[in-house]
């Protein structure tokens, strides 16, 4: 069907497409195929080829090349991939998203939803970039959903492009559309040779005009406070509180390595989910380090300041166990540099003045490229992911549109003069 790109995400973030973290199935909610089988059948409604559903919850299919015989450029250019994720983040409420289509003539955005959700201008200088245009808001009582499916929106659109102009150059492109992104599990089950792509770009940034070549490497730790529970009434030497000594590990992490005081390149550790009762406690922290093996060094700091609660604690278990989560791409990315120089001509030639920045997320282009397929990031317009004052702009998502259809055309250009 023909669309525009806001028609598509209108439509796509009325879909609950939440993901859970603690699940073991594939998708780990259900909800996630409703939107992932309507994207099977959009994909098989544009004429695209070898479109399937696998039973992980991968949607893949295939844009044939355009080359004709003849054509320098033809056999020479790599199937390029393009990839989001459809599945919406467990930090907030992904059920009954009501898009608020925003004409934004400038100052703070009170959501109709919930008054006390403020989109403030102080937080969001790039606002002042979006005034005269379109902006889309949550109503304020959940997620926009803008992470990723702007994304999906923006890849779907690039493709109706390339099809309804075929005198646009191109070779074979392919699409996957994964869940499970959030909880860190989006490319478990991706299989690199089925998908067939030598060189892939995630769309799952941000600010328009921002590219990204360099993630965190993560790994995640979760700390286990075991106590004993008895009745409140008669716990006098009998009690051992795990809560209490969770609260002495909480106030003992540093405050000046947490998200809410890192910029840039700098690192974080950040407690980001907390459960327990008396008997037993778990929280889990998200460790972040641009450079690998900082990492390291927060497993060290981690590890003494469990030794010192535990001896404050005598009578609780304290166990600290980290797993690894997903490593920067910078240091995978390779050696061939049209993976880089193609993405920064097709953001120019879209009309922007791109800037390399590194992205303070990411997991499915970082494990992907660590397992050999370099994938690049490509802004979406959107913002405040995660969160109740997530907001798309409507003319950064069109302009990733146009970058994603240069793309794959300065490819061709570039295969076509290669010796």
């Amino acid at each position: 069907m023909n669309a525009s790109a806001l028609e598509r995400f209108l439509r796509y973030v009325r879909i609950d497409t939440q993901s859970a973290e603690d699940s073991t199935s594939y998708p780990s909610t259900a909800k996630q195929l409703d939107l992932l089988n309507l994207l099977v059948a959009e994909l098989k409604g544009l004429g695209l080829q070898e479109v399937a559903l696998d039973e992980y919850g991968l949607v893949m299919a295939t844009v044939p090349g355009n080359l004709p015989p003849g054509h320098p450029a033809r056999g020479r250019v790599p199937t390029l991939g393009l990839i989001a994720h459809v599945d919406t983040s467990p930090s907030a409420s992904g059920k009954n998203v009501q898009p608020q289509v925003v004409a934004y003539q400038g100052g703070d955005l009170t959501l109709p939803g919930d008054r006390r959700v403020v989109i403030r201008v102080s937080e969001n200088p790039e606002l002042l970039d979006n005034i005269g245009r379109t902006i889309v808001t949550s109503a304020g009582t959940t997620l926009l959903g803008a992470d990723d499916k702007a994304g999906v929106a923006i890849i779907m659109t690039a493709v109706q492009t390339l099809l309804a102009q075929p005198a646009l150059p191109h070779g074979n492109i392919r699409i996957c559309f994964t869940p499970d992104e959030e909880v860190g599990r989006g490319t478990e089950h991706f299989d690199i040779q089925q998908f067939g792509a030598q060189v892939a770009y995630t769309v799952d940034g941000d600010k328009p005009g921002e590219l990204n070549r360099e993630t965190f490497s993560a790994d995640q730790a979760i700390i286990t406070v075991l106590g004993r529970n008895i009745h409140p009434g008669s716990a006098k030497g009998i009690m051992v509180n795990s809560l209490r000594a969770m609260g002495d590990i909480l106030v003992r992490l540093p405050k000046d390595l947490a998200p809410e005081t890192t910029e840039g390149y700098e690192p974080f550790i950040h407690p980001h989910v907390l459960e327990g009762a008396e008997a037993k406690s778990i929280l889990k922290i998200l460790l972040r380090d641009f450079h690998t093996p900082g990492l390291e060094k927060q497993k060290t700091r981690l590890e003494q300041i469990v030794a010192e609660v535990q001896a404050l604690h005598p009578k609780t278990k304290i166990g600290l166990e980290i797993t690894e989560q997903y490593r920067n791409m910078k240091d995978f990315l390779g050696n061939d540099t049209r993976v880089l120089d193609c993405l920064w001509e097709a953001a120019r030639r879209a009309g922007l003045e791109p800037v390399w920045k590194p992205i303070r997320g990411g997991t499915d282009g970082s494990r992907l490229t660590e397992r050999g397929l370099p994938c690049p990031n490509i802004f979406t317009g959107g913002q405040n992911f995660h969160s109740l004052t997530e907001w798309l702009s409507v003319s950064g998502m069109e302009k990733s549109v146009a970058t994603v259809v240069q793309l794959v055309q300065v490819w061709v250009e570039k295969c076509r003069c290669a010796p």
